[in-house]
């Protein structure tokens, strides 16, 4: 869903990118209290998992297909704050170095596919949790409702957009009934993605997920007909902050590898649901070339390199190393502000660790 430049006009590719600037802007605030000396390198993993994850586009009609917007998925495992900061860092990666979405639709972008995807996936997502059952399976249910419906969100926040500022004479209702129609397809696909990672991760570490906190509950016991809390039955488990957390990032990162480095090139080749709207209803007729169209990493291939199966293999490892080089060094700089170096934090007390949750 990576809209090129020329889609939308300059005003309002403009005010969308003061409106992202203002959102990270908020975002760095905020995640400087989700992060954590764990969490930190965790959230430019998931970066980086999310830039792999992209590279697989699967179909969804006939002719057309989709990939992870990762919205949902990052904001329900880092927090909602970092969520947007993971996808922006996705999408400079993949504007600057592989000439995908454009430059100044960067805005437009991080709009629809970081700031909605996340501020709509997260919502949902505790408002469902709160209501569910406190399980396991209640995480992952609502994980892939708020995927789900993030994504057609985020179909829906382009067509706004392209309603006022959109290059080409279209049919607005049209378009809104193709974005949203293909992009509620692509949310299974998403939905799917988002509940089979955040299934895995709590199913091994639930302290590990943002979205899973505080949610564990003690059992009841009626006594003299009132409801009390049960005794431990069993010891503590060791605190969250004891675990590290390196075993779940080696995985992560093997996992990014092979997905963007091997399995990238079994992808479908068919345009992606934006892509395919554009074309069929016109909205493309003023589509401007990427500024970096030919850069040594554009279309994710290595310039010179011959050899397809290599080339797209070599730009998906070239991509997750430097989306989780550069997403951890973002996340380790908010942490240290949040901190104001290492130990206590701004206020000089000793930044309290994260209890273990068992869900």
């Amino acid at each position: 869903m990576h809209a090129p430049d020329g889609f939308i006009d300059a005003p309002i590719s403009a005010a969308a990118g003061v409106l992202a600037a203002g959102a990270i802007a908020v975002s760095l605030r905020g995640a400087r209290r989700e992060l954590d000396e764990r969490t930190a390198p965790l959230a430019g993993l998931v970066a980086a998992f999310i830039f792999a994850v992209q590279m697989l586009n699967f179909p969804v009609a006939a002719g057309t297909s989709g990939h992870l917007l990762g919205g949902a998925l990052a904001a329900i495992l880092v927090g909602p704050y970092t969520g947007v900061l993971c996808v922006s860092v996705v999408l400079l990666m993949q504007a600057f170095l592989f000439a995908d979405g454009g430059l100044t639709a960067l805005g437009v972008n991080i709009t629809t596919m970081a700031i909605t995807t996340a501020v709509v996936a997260y919502a949902l997502f505790r408002g469902l949790v709160k209501v569910l059952p406190r399980t396991r399976r209640s995480v992952t249910a609502a994980s892939f409702v708020a995927a789900l419906v993030s994504v057609p969100a985020s179909a829906v926040v382009f067509t706004l957009l392209y309603a006022v500022g959109g290059t080409t004479d279209v049919s607005i209702g049209k378009v809104a009934g193709a974005m949203v129609g293909v992009h509620i397809l692509i949310g299974i696909g998403e939905a799917v993605i988002t509940a089979l990672t955040v299934g895995a991760v709590v199913a091994v570490r639930p302290d590990l997920v943002h979205g899973a906190r505080g949610l564990k509950q003690k059992l009841k016991l009626r006594v003299n007909g009132e409801l009390v809390d049960a005794p431990d039955a069993e010891p503590e488990p060791a605190p969250a902050a004891a675990r590290s957390p390196r075993r779940v990032w080696i995985a992560g990162l093997v996992t990014s590898l092979v997905l963007a480095g091997f399995v990238s090139f079994y992808a479908s080749a068919d345009p992606d649901g934006l892509e395919k709207v554009a074309t069929d209803h016109g909205i493309d007729k003023k589509a401007e070339e990427h500024a970096y169209a030919d850069s040594p990493l554009a279309d994710y291939g290595v310039k010179d390199v011959d050899d397809a199966r290599l080339s797209g293999g070599l730009a998906g490892v070239i991509g997750v190393g430097v989306t989780v080089v550069a997403g951890t060094g973002v996340f380790w700089a908010v942490r240290r502000r949040r901190t104001g170096g290492t130990g206590p934090d701004a206020t000089g007390a000793t930044s309290p660790a994260h209890t273990n949750t068992t869900v």
